[in-house]
């Protein structure tokens, strides 16, 4: 039960955010009108060689700390659209070779990154039924678990060792190269994975799966036949989640099953180790809230998570009513009453979008400033934020360097920041995906 301060917090964000359906058309308006302007056209965007950070600059691109180390475009993977989205990684756990899933409008691309970060395309996926700006996939084990807002488009499941002999790349077909095709929700939003417990969490599903965009939870410990677990539809829409097995300051969870919901203007904490019968912890809004879209736990301890608003920046609320990308600092050492403890600016002008936390640095893909690397450690001993730093950047759209950065929806979409190698993939919307490196401290 939500205590009275909760409850009129939530109450305040909920004023003052806005529905996923405003921001949907936001969005799509933009990229109508980029599109009108050929920004998608083929052969917008020329082939990039392996560049260095050298005095701020990788070619055309501003950058500190991060170096180019290779490129490949949309239409070089074989998209008509020349779009992207979302994207992931899969290390080979016998090998060690890395590849990626290249989330694109009209299906996956799959990309193999070389020892020496070169990339080599593989092949697609596409798209189940239609293209949608929306596609999002995670992995677990050995396979790859892709959904979109595309309708009837439900949850593609694909065994990623098919890539392992691939020596000429190919179209895989979505009846016959898929391990599964689970239908129980058709269209979603995102896709969140729960590595752990063999679970797949979808979420923004439509009207149709019954969960009011909630969790809909799918067990994936046989791939090849993926089962509905459950839902929790009580907080109503969830556009993105992080899953844990809890082993936080909050003993009173040890080993529970955690979920923390990003839900349009709260940050929902839940307990779904009962799949069946979910429970929420806590419902907390916040000053500024515009559209509560992503975030990460901060630390090792669980004790701290960052929190990402999609539309504050564009909408100048709150503390990022300077348009300066900005991320919320909470306290969950109580999962029943977590706090807003801060919030780290950066000096760029964006909206973020999506950030994973990997040794105590944030990875933020950052719409039109692109990749930011953040150092977060100091969140334990001084949770303000104001000890926090940037410690690399590569901004891969240099289309609104001249204005010192836009708060619009371009740029990357989001960060993979896991491989052993080192080697961090960006997805570009405009242009493609870059194999990056991290050359700080």
């Amino acid at each position: 039960m939500k205590t009275s301060a909760t409850l009129l917090m939530a109450m305040s964000a909920l004023v003052a955010a806005e529905p996923m359906s405003v921001l949907r058309q936001k969005k799509l308006d933009l990229w109508s009108a980029q599109s009108e302007a050929g920004v998608f056209d083929i052969n917008r965007y020329a082939a990039q060689a392996a560049t260095s950070c050298v005095n701020g600059k990788a070619g055309e691109y501003q950058c500190k700390n991060v170096d180019l180390v290779s490129f490949l475009r949309h239409q070089d993977m074989g998209s008509s659209t020349r779009r992207g989205n979302d994207v992931w990684g899969w290390t080979h756990a016998a090998s060690g070779r890395e590849f990626g899933a290249v989330g694109q409008t009209d299906g996956t691309a799959f990309v193999e990154i070389k020892a020496d970060g070169s990339l080599v395309y593989l092949g697609r996926l596409p798209t189940q039924t239609t293209s949608s700006s929306w596609r999002d996939m995670k992995v677990i084990g050995n396979h790859v678990y892709i959904g979109a807002e595309s309708s009837n488009h439900g949850l593609q499941v694909f065994d990623l060792t098919k890539l392992l002999t691939i020596t000429t790349p190919r179209t895989f077909s979505i009846t016959s190269d898929l391990k599964a095709r689970f239908t129980g929700f058709g269209n979603s939003h995102n896709i969140v994975a729960h590595e752990e417990k063999n679970m797949i969490y979808a979420v923004g599903t439509g009207t149709a799966a019954g969960c009011r965009g909630g969790l809909f939870m799918v067990n994936v410990t046989n791939p090849a036949a993926p089962t509905s677990a459950g839902c929790l539809s009580a907080g109503g829409y969830v556009h993105d989640a992080q899953c844990v097995v809890y082993k936080g300051p909050d003993t009173r969870y040890t080993n529970k099953e955690i979920c923390f919901n990003f839900n349009e203007d709260t940050l929902d904490i839940v307990d779904v180790t009962n799949k069946r019968s979910p429970v929420t912890l806590s419902s907390t809004g916040y000053t500024g809230a515009s559209y509560t879209h992503q975030g990460w736990l901060a630390d090792a301890g669980m004790r701290y998570l960052l929190l990402d608003d999609e539309l504050d920046e564009q909408n100048k609320k709150g503390p990022a009513a300077n348009q300066k990308t900005t991320t919320y600092i909470v306290d969950i050492s109580s999962l029943t009453a977590p706090k807003f403890t801060g919030t780290y600016q950066s000096p760029a002008t964006a909206i973020d979008h999506n950030q994973y936390v990997h040794n105590g640095l944030s990875y933020q893909a950052n719409y039109g400033s692109g990749l930011r690397i953040v150092d977060v450690r100091s969140v334990t001993t001084d949770p303000t934020g104001k000890s926090f730093k940037e410690v690399g950047f590569f901004d891969c759209y240099p289309e609104d360097d001249s204005v010192g950065g836009r708060a619009e929806f371009t740029g990357t979409w989001s960060v993979y920041p896991y491989f052993k190698s080192g080697h961090i993939l960006l997805n570009s919307i405009e242009r493609g995906i870059f194999v990056l490196k991290y050359t700080g401290a």
